[in-house]
């Protein structure tokens, strides 16, 4: 089903001819040597030197080449899919991952900024409130000469009342004896 999907992609449509590329395309292109192009791959193969390199080479080509005749390694639609996706997968690990890091890395200082920044608005908030308990370190004292003076004044206070309870009974008593004197003045004018 692959292949024939595949096939009808590259192959042109009926009555079509292949249209060429466009001119001058090739030219934005900079040419590579093949001698040089060459050198990139085997410097990209893991090993010291030349004679590694070749081995591990020969050692791979020798060991697919005995697993696809052994029926080891079967090539069929499904491995060509699994291969396309784990390199597309890989390619784009390959480029997007430093744009993910970059991203994730301007995230990740952000929330420390706004961390840090909330820190440092936290321990000015502490101080302030150290400092203004600070101020209030002779609270004890001046309590104490609070409750001296509501004493004091609590005490005048009651002397107040009992002067006016005197006052009071004073002024009762001479209204009764004044009304005892009209009265009697008035006995005797009668």
């Amino acid at each position: 089903m692959i292949n024939r999907i595949a096939f009808k992609a590259v192959r042109p449509a009926v009555g079509m001819a292949m249209r060429p590329a466009p001119i001058g395309l090739r030219y934005l292109s900079t040419p590579v040597e093949p001698k040089e192009k060459a050198n990139s791959i085997i410097e990209a193969l893991p090993g010291n030197n030349l004679i590694s390199k070749t081995g591990i080479l020969a050692t791979s080509a020798a060991a697919a080449i005995y697993g696809i005749s052994n029926e080891l390694l079967i090539i069929h639609d499904e491995t060509i899919l699994v291969v396309t996706f784990a390199t597309f997968s890989a390619l784009v690990a390959k480029f997007v991952a430093p744009l993910y890091t970059e991203w994730a890395d301007g995230e990740i200082k952000k929330v420390n900024d706004l961390l840090n920044e909330s820190r440092n608005k936290h321990v000015s908030a502490v101080k302030d409130r150290i400092d203004s308990v600070s101020q209030l370190k002779d609270v004890v004292a001046t309590t104490k000469q609070l409750f001296a003076v509501s004493k004091e004044t609590a005490q005048l206070e009651a002397e107040s009342f009992e002067l006016k309870q005197k006052i009071a009974v004073a002024t009762e008593a001479k209204a009764t004896l004044d009304s005892w004197v009209r009265f009697e003045q008035a006995q005797r004018q009668l």
